[in-house]
């Protein structure tokens, strides 16, 4: 059978993920030390998982809402607007699977066939494969390491063009760990609001800051019309596993969203809605801790990390938000795949390739800081041992 003829042309296109290809490699070496999982090596605080084992004993096992829990949501509002100053009513929030899927109905509620859509470069491997998905055209915004890979509003007002419908903002940025600041974030919402377009912001890494505080565009002045914010408690909150994320957005936005929603997926899972609950609602000032105790493990292995890959010859910016390194291997004549592999190979230890998220990441690789210090030191004895060879 010709399964060419069978399969959809965009699901054979589209490239698999440059993350995972390492992860299998990598299960299968019981020598090897990952530096590849975007996951918090922290186990999920015990109040977030008995919340989820009491919803359980009790029965709460059915549906909710396609929305999500309305109690969920009502501290999924007070949690964005206290901390981020991003004011959504509950009916204005969706409950998903993850981010990744708040992203991916973001899009196809958004986008039409050949529609445009501005995705800085490097950025999340999903973005422009869920865009090509929904008929979309993802447009690169590249930025540089000398500019600390922000986009400027030179750069997005340049990518414009009259089929441009939504301009894509991940920050703080995997795979480079970039946070914009107030006055950076509201040059390019200047431009967005000038050509009348969507601002699509994942945030979910808006509690993974160093020193520079997480802005959110849904905040400033004039912006919240136009922007459909995406957040999840996977990283903050140690809950990569439990698969929840929310979509914040204004009504009409979020009703055609729900629509997709209600048909692909009906809502996310009881238990794990639950669980998020007990994360917003249940003794804040002991979450909150706990956030902040992994965000200061996080920075210390960030300095760490930093130092010492400049210090081997790998330039290496620092970080200001996410728990990633991106340093630029150009200094070894290898691209950032050859490096991975050739890494793996001799010293079983697990990067991703920087091109996995565009292509301004041809020399670099991520390198995650998302795992205990002990790995991280071992990673980066082999690492150096490997460029000095």
């Amino acid at each position: 059978m010709d399964y060419d003829k069978i399969l959809s042309r965009a699901a054979r296109e589209i490239p698999p993920s440059g993350i995972r290809k390492f992860f299998s490699v990598v299960e299968d070496d019981p020598e090897a030390i990952s530096l590849g999982v975007g996951e918090p090596d922290f186990v999920t605080p015990w109040e977030i998982r008995d919340a989820a084992i009491k919803s359980i004993q009790k029965g709460y096992t059915a549906y909710t809402s396609n929305s999500g829990l309305k109690r969920l949501r009502e501290e999924i509002s007070e949690y964005q607007q206290t901390r981020f100053n991003a004011r959504y009513c509950p009916d204005e929030i969706i409950v998903t699977i993850g981010a990744s899927e708040a992203i991916d109905i973001t899009v196809r509620a958004i986008v039409n066939r050949g529609e445009e859509v501005l995705v800085p470069d490097p950025s999340f491997v999903s973005y422009s494969p869920v865009i090509t998905l929904a008929g979309g055209v993802a447009v690169p915004v590249a930025c540089s390491m000398e500019n600390g890979f922000k986009p400027t509003a030179e750069a997005l007002e340049a990518a414009i063009s009259p089929r441009t419908k939504a301009v894509i903002l991940p920050f703080p940025n995997n795979p480079t760990g970039t946070v914009l600041n107030c006055a950076e974030l509201s040059a390019l919402c200047e431009v967005i609001k000038k050509h009348n377009l969507i601002a699509i912001t994942d945030e979910i890494y808006a509690e993974l800051t160093y020193g520079e505080s997480h802005v959110s565009a849904a905040a400033l002045n004039g912006m919240r019309e136009r922007t459909v914010l995406i957040s999840g408690f996977s990283k903050a909150f140690a809950m990569t596993g439990w698969r929840i994320g929310y979509v914040c957005a204004p009504r009409e936005i979020v009703s055609a969203m729900l629509k997709i929603h209600q048909y692909a997926i009906m809502c996310a899972p009881t238990a794990a809605q639950y669980a998020a609950l007990a994360a917003l609602s249940c003794g804040k000032e002991t979450h909150y801790a706990a956030v902040e105790e992994m965000r200061e493990k996080y920075d210390m292995r960030r300095r760490f990390m930093v130092s010492e890959l400049n210090a081997m010859g790998l330039s290496c910016p620092e970080p200001s938000g996410a728990f990633y390194v991106f340093p630029s291997i150009k200094s070894t004549g290898l691209t950032g795949g050859e490096f991975a592999e050739k890494l793996l190979k001799a010293k079983h230890v697990a990067v991703v390739p920087g091109d996995a998220f565009g292509s301004a990441g041809k020399y670099h690789v991520r390198m995650s800081y998302a795992t205990g210090m002990n790995k991280i030191t071992e990673a980066i004895k082999r690492i150096g041992e490997f460029v000095k060879q």
